[in-house]
């Protein structure tokens, strides 16, 4: 199971995570910034509310939205190979 246990907002609509296994990176989410329940994260003040869910161990935000730690674990993992 992948677990998240570090994320902060780093830029505009971009979060910086870190893995339990160690892996960390950045990952850009502005093509989600705006559409359906992401409305909400477009104002820069909402976007660096990001937290670490203690139960589910993802990135979240306040109002329930949240987003799946093995996708974002697969797209760092895409960076850094294409590094």
């Amino acid at each position: 199971m992948v677990r998240i246990v570090a994320v902060k907002a780093v830029e505009p609509y971009q979060i910086w995570i870190r893995f339990a296994d160690g892996l960390e990176g950045t990952i850009n989410l502005s093509e989600l910034i705006g559409q359906g329940v992401f409305q909400r994260l477009a104002d820069p003040a909402e976007f660096s509310k990001v937290y670490v869910d203690s139960v589910t161990h993802t990135v979240a935000w306040p109002g329930g939205i949240d987003l799946c730690p093995d996708t974002l674990y697969e797209d760092v993992c895409k960076q850094q190979r294409a590094a």
